[in-house]
């Protein structure tokens, strides 16, 4: 009797699970296939992942979401208070502390969010402010592109990072690649300096800002104008092109090149292509196809086709060099040329290997094959020394071994003065009196009255001074073991009417401005023979 009873048991247990089974696959076979986007098949649909509250209003498609409202589409979550959900359109309008978060990467929050699944496009609006782990974006009205990863904004915004805080009407930025675009007021403001830009493009990893238009950065050290380029904006270094401008803080300086690489924290700027350095102030320019130069020092220097521009007296002086150095401080300026040293002034011009000018006492320093040329004058020596006024010459001293020449009107006619030291005092650009000390030797035309030339004089003596009028020689002075005798015209050897050393450039004469950069080229008789050092004696003077 019990088995029977165990049996009925065991068979009534069997019966109901099999019942229970049989139901639950019913149940699995009439449960319907995952909802399908009915306005595109190939795109997700958004999912409702939590809701306090759901209701739909008669005759609305938006079913009504209320509190702690979770919604979910392709890996991204969005918050709200609250929302409306075309479920059918594959969209929703989300209210109220809108919080979208994408992974661990992307966080983006606003008043109001507009979501379209179809094409993953976000529409943030009021308060808006979007987050990685690089930047920050702040503005009012923000559209996500979930899609390219792209969000912009059209009406304002802002976005901030470790370094700098950007700001613009329009502007958009990826956060796969950290880039950022800026247009329109455009202005970048750092610890140090501030930009203003009509168009930029930065990235919030490298902080590198590359400048697509008119551009200004102004910071306590001077402004810089560009078009084009790339600012790095941590380390200050920076890459600007199209015949940019740095200029000092009092407007002073200016430098301009087709290239500029310059930092701004040390003030160091090298150009190449057709630079372009002025002192206002000081009134100088310097020019080369590649230039370097230090804000701080005040240190310049200009290669390949170099020239410099002294305008700070009434006649500017134009230099070229292979190589120019220019060094200005709180007294004054100086010049440094080397290499096939050119200068032109209206009554100066000259050559040499290698020039000095000091500003603050106008003098011209000539070293190594100098020669320097004013009005029918020239002079050659060791070296020259050329003291400058505003409106001429004033003096010149040539020293250890001085060589003056004069041309005259006749052919084949040089007045000619030699000597261990020489100084030429001018007066409206001529010579009036001429000191030789050492060594000196002459030959001179003696003219009379009616302009009839006597004869060539010829003078040899420890020391000479001689005055000049009108080209002549007015007074002549001699002294300690002179010599002295005049030649006839007719009697003139060709050996007579030239000094020994003599040689006459005016083929190498700088012409104009722009003749400073021919090349000096000069046969080997034609380079001043090495001369001894003279020693001087003090007994000999007067």
């Amino acid at each position: 009797m019990k088995r029977k009873d165990k049996r009925s048991d065991i068979k009534g247990i069997s019966i109901l699970f099999i019942s229970v089974l049989f139901a639950v696959i019913l149940g699995a076979q009439a449960q319907p296939p995952p909802a399908r986007n009915p306005v595109n098949p190939n795109v997700k649909i958004i999912e409702l992942r939590q809701a306090d509250v759901l209701f739909k209003r008669k005759n609305s498609d938006a079913q009504i979401l209320q509190n702690n409202v979770v919604l979910y589409h392709e890996g991204a979550f969005m918050y709200c208070d609250s929302a409306y959900w075309f479920e059918r359109e594959n969209t929703f309008e989300a209210f109220s502390n809108v919080r979208m978060v994408q992974g661990d990467t992307i966080f983006v929050y606003g008043d109001y969010l507009h979501y379209d699944g179809n094409t993953k496009l976000a529409k943030l609006r009021y308060n808006v402010r979007m987050e990685d782990k690089r930047a920050t974006l702040f503005t009012d009205s923000l559209d996500y592109d979930r899609e390219q990863n792209l969000g912009y904004y059209f009406d304002g915004g802002m976005l901030v990072d470790e370094e700098n805080e950007l700001t613009s009407y329009w502007g958009q930025y990826n956060p796969s690649s950290k880039e950022a675009l800026f247009v329109d007021s455009v202005k970048l403001v750092n610890e140090d300096y501030t930009l203003y830009a009509d168009s930029l493009r930065y990235n919030t990893d490298n902080k590198i800002a590359n400048i697509l238009g008119p551009s200004t950065i102004v910071s306590d050290s001077g402004y810089v104008y560009t078009t084009d380029g790339w600012y790095n904006t941590a380390t200050d270094d920076s890459r600007l092109l199209n015949r940019s401008q740095v200029v000092s803080e009092d407007g002073s300086k200016i430098l301009i090149g087709d290239t500029i690489y310059y930092n701004r924290a040390t003030g160091i700027g090298r150009v190449y292509g057709n630079m372009f350095l002025q002192d206002t102030i000081r009134k100088a320019i310097l020019r080369g196809n590649y230039g370097y130069y230090e804000e701080k020092t005040e240190y310049a220097l200009a290669t390949d086709s170099a020239y410099a521009i002294d305008y700070s007296q009434n006649d500017s002086l134009f230099v070229h060099g292979d190589t120019l150095k220019m060094v200005t401080d709180s007294v004054g300026r100086e010049m440094k040329a080397y290499g096939n040293v050119r200068f032109y002034r209206s009554d100066l011009q000259g050559i040499c290997d290698t020039l000095q000018y000091v500003s603050q006492d106008s003098v011209i320093h000539l070293k190594k094959n100098p020669v320097i040329w004013s009005e029918n004058n020239q002079v050659i020596g060791n070296e020259i020394d050329v003291y400058l006024n505003d409106s001429t010459i004033e003096k010149a001293h040539v020293r250890d071994y001085a060589f003056s020449i004069q041309e005259r009107p006749e052919p084949d006619q040089f007045n000619q003065l030699k000597g261990r030291d020489m100084t030429a005092f001018f007066k409206e650009g001529e010579v009036r009196h001429v000191l030789v000390e050492g060594d000196a030797e002459s030959l001179y035309y003696l003219v009379d009255n009616d302009s009839t030339i006597i004869g060539l004089n010829k003078t040899e003596s420890a020391f000479l001074s001689m005055d000049i009028l009108n080209n002549q020689v007015e007074k002549l002075k001699l002294w300690s073991s002179t010599k002295a005798q005049t030649l006839p015209l007719p009697q003139l050897t060709a050996d007579d009417k030239t000094l020994k050393g003599f040689v006459w450039l005016k083929d190498v004469r700088p012409m104009d401005k722009f003749d400073i950069f021919r090349k000096t080229e000069r046969n080997a008789s034609e380079n001043m023979p090495a001369q001894p050092r003279f020693v001087r004696d003090e007994n000999l003077r007067e």
